[in-house]
């Protein structure tokens, strides 16, 4: 058995089609057009590609998008400083800051700096902590992506053993509250699990995000499991690979996410999505 492909790009276009139908909903009616503000610190190559093509997405929905790119050597109360300018404009319904950020800024700082309802990342700690008691305002982008592929799929992670390998803030953590809320009875693994390989076999959704290549060896995959590989990683030889061992893992399992072209596309796509609902938000104050 071959495991059926999951593919986030496809899935990822349709949301974004459906993104830009509300965008020009919106504006027939009067109303602004959602703006989004990505800052990015440094020239790290992988974050320049990331705010490259949340860029392109922004312009393929129809938002605003605006690019604020410092040097290195930028300091936190600099950093701070434009946090601010952009909570307090009111053209401005969603803030992202590219992580991660030079060793000289706390990120944290930051994040917990931008106003809940403008944090499109849901990295801040109201976020997550209105995630917990399941009154969501903003979701992270890469667990709720997940989600959205879970659900185009058909899969329902009602009553189903589902294993998180990664404890992350920006993945692990949220992704175990996102399917424990979709009543998943949920285990999450990390540098101290033992016996991981045996957690990950008694597994029928698998989601993992530890930026190891092929950390997760195919073998382990119990047969028809759905694997949800968010892990991008970039070989000696220039390929891109996930955190599973995907050829293998493809023969065991009934679902798998490639990389690329899986759980990527998803987090742009979802990142507009919570932009568009900010700005929905920005209607009302």
């Amino acid at each position: 058995m071959t495991a059926q492909l999951i593919n986030g790009k496809e899935v990822s276009q349709q949301r974004l089609q459906i993104v830009a139908e509300k965008v020009t909903e919106r504006q027939a009616k009067g109303l602004r057009t959602p703006a989004l503000a990505v800052i990015l610190v440094g020239n790290d190559p992988a974050s320049a590609v990331y705010v490259r093509n949340k860029k392109i997405a922004c312009e393929k929905v129809g938002f605003k998008s605006l690019s604020y790119e410092l040097p290195a050597d930028t300091s936190q109360e600099t950093l701070l400083k434009l946090v601010d300018e952009l909570n307090a404009n009111p053209e401005v319904d969603g803030i992202l800051v590219q992580l991660p950020l030079p060793k000289q800024i706390d990120s944290q700082v930051i994040l917990e700096r931008i106003l809940p309802h403008k944090d499109v990342d849901g990295f801040h700690p109201y976020n997550v902590g209105r995630l917990v008691v399941k009154m969501p305002l903003m979701r992270p982008c890469t667990p709720k992506g997940v989600m959205t592929l879970l659900e185009t799929y058909g899969i329902n992670p009602e009553g189903k053993k589902a294993v998180v390998v990664g404890a992350s803030n920006i993945v692990g953590r949220p992704q175990m509250l996102e399917l424990l809320l979709a009543r998943a009875t949920v285990t999450i693994c990390h540098s101290k699990t033992k016996n991981l390989a045996e957690e990950v076999s008694a597994a029928d959704i698998v989601v993992v995000g530890v930026g190891i290549p092929n950390f997760v060896k195919g073998e382990w995959i119990k047969p028809g499991a759905v694997v949800i590989d968010v892990g991008i990683n970039r070989l000696p030889d220039g390929k891109l690979c996930g955190d599973v061992e995907f050829d293998v893992a493809k023969e065991r399992a009934s679902m798998i996410t490639p990389v690329p072209g899986g759980v990527g596309p998803m987090t742009i796509a979802t990142l507009l999505e919570n932009t568009l609902h900010a700005a929905e938000l920005h209607d009302h104050v």
